[in-house]
């Protein structure tokens, strides 16, 4: 088998000729047809991630494929499923060895490239939108960066929930592709004078903010009384330091989402989210917007995508 790995962190990813595994108890085997990628796995390779493994780390938070092997104890996903693991590493490989009870089977209408896509980006707004902020019809949701990985399906979750959506991204074509996933109203993230644009449009409700920096605080500003700001991360490299005195005074309320931890605590929440989700694609009220799709031997390239904010949406490596 084939895996993009790095050695060690800080380190350069390679593709590293590997002896095919054997599933273990409660494990199966996965031929992995794609890999879907996300900002966390540039962190990985440099060891900002919050979850660090041990090295060498095959990278690809979340794949699709096909089961090809049963651990012991095993009696489903049955050989032959199509299926979706959100795995935390592994994903950028030809094959690989996840627990069972993390596979969630494909439907007949869904793609291996979609399937890849989905779970973290849209789990990670579903559960932030629906389970943290509660999020109601007729509120007015922004959203910080909002044609990336993440923010692009806040968007569309936001407005398939009821809400009145404002869209902040970098340049025309971003914003384009923002209100085609359905934004009511689009602000380009270079404005100076933000919290300004903001309170003229009337307040925001929800603040969903993978970026940090200037623009949380701009937005904390202009967030109406008993507003929730969603701190989902920090993609500009700056982490916002919150004055309390304006929580208080406007009685705000900041919460953070780290969906990935979810599978510790609380791993109901989140399969009925994707559960949702899936659902929720197979109606068509979401399409996933996936803006470029690689070989694994072009898996550098992927990455500096990401690195460089040359996509859109999500950025799917193929592992077949």
């Amino acid at each position: 088998m084939r895996a993009y790995q790095i050695a060690d962190f800080g380190s350069q990813p390679r593709i590293t000729q590997l002896p095919i595994p054997l599933p273990g108890p409660g494990e199966v085997r996965v031929r992995i047809a794609a890999a879907g990628l996300n900002f966390a796995d540039l962190l990985m390779i440099e060891g900002r991630y919050q979850e660090r493994p041990t090295p060498p780390v095959t990278l690809g938070l979340e794949l699709s494929g096909t089961v090809e092997a049963l651990g012991p104890g095993v009696t489903s996903p049955a050989v032959g499923t199509r299926v979706a693991v959100y795995s935390g590493q592994g994903g950028m490989a030809t094959h690989g060895i996840f627990p069972a009870d993390r596979c969630l089977p494909i439907p007949d209408g869904m793609d291996f490239e979609t399937a890849a896509a989905f779970q973290i980006a849209y789990g990670t707004s579903h559960l932030a939108l629906d389970h943290r902020a509660r999020l109601k019809p007729g509120e007015t949701l922004l959203v910080l960066g909002a044609s990336g990985g993440v923010g692009l399906t806040a968007v569309e979750i936001g407005k398939r929930m009821g809400a009145r959506v404002i869209a902040s991204a970098r340049g025309a074509e971003k914003l384009a592709v923002a209100r085609a996933a359905g934004a009511d109203e689009t602000i380009d993230s270079e404005t100076p004078d933000l919290k300004d644009v903001l309170k003229a449009m009337g307040g925001v409700d929800v603040v969903y903010d993978a970026v940090g920096g200037d623009a949380f605080m701009a937005a904390l500003r202009a967030t109406r009384p008993e507003g929730r700001l969603l701190a989902i991360g920090f993609a500009g490299g700056t982490v916002p330091q919150i004055p309390a005195n304006l929580l208080l005074v406007k009685n705000l309320t900041v919460m953070g989402l780290y969906w990935g931890g979810y599978l510790t605590f609380a791993p109901k929440v989140l399969n009925d989210s994707l559960s949702t989700l899936m659902g929720w694609i197979a109606e068509g009220s979401l399409r996933p917007h996936i803006s470029h799709i690689l070989p694994l031997d072009r898996a550098d390239e992927a990455l500096a995508l990401l690195r460089d904010r040359k996509s859109t949406g999500k950025v799917v490596v193929t592992c077949a």
